[in-house]
């Protein structure tokens, strides 16, 4: 079975192949959401991308990137510099063992956004 190991919670949990990665840290008390997020979120239809997750490692063990979630995901401006692993965690499926942190916090650096678009030479 896929092992998950949530980074700020220090917590690795077992779960099923192919199992829903918000289902299973609900499951195991882990807090996806923050704030009035907790009360306040879309039924796990990725409509509202606060339960997103950022994913430290393992990311080719989570399912594809569906056409919902790179929509929400790219209105987020808590993504810039961090697209590729950044996942709302309601639409992936683990297929293996990944590193998660939940909740990650908003990206002030934006590494790749406030790059120049030309290297100096």
């Amino acid at each position: 079975m896929p092992k998950v190991f949530f980074v700020k919670e220090k917590k690795e949990i077992e779960v099923p192949q192919g199992a829903n990665l918000r289902l299973e840290a609900m499951k195991n008390d882990i807090q996806v959401y923050k704030g009035l997020s907790r009360i306040f979120h879309c039924p796990g239809i990725g409509m509202c991308g606060t339960c997103r997750v950022l994913v430290k490692d393992g990311k080719e063990h989570l399912s594809p990137k569906n056409l919902r979630e790179r929509i929400t995901i790219g209105r987020m401006l808590a993504s810039i510099g961090h697209e590729e692993e950044m996942r709302l965690s309601c639409q992936v499926s683990v297929n293996g063992d990944c590193k998660v942190e939940t909740q990650p916090g908003f990206n002030w650096e934006g590494e790749n956004f406030w790059q120049k678009p030309y290297p100096n030479k």
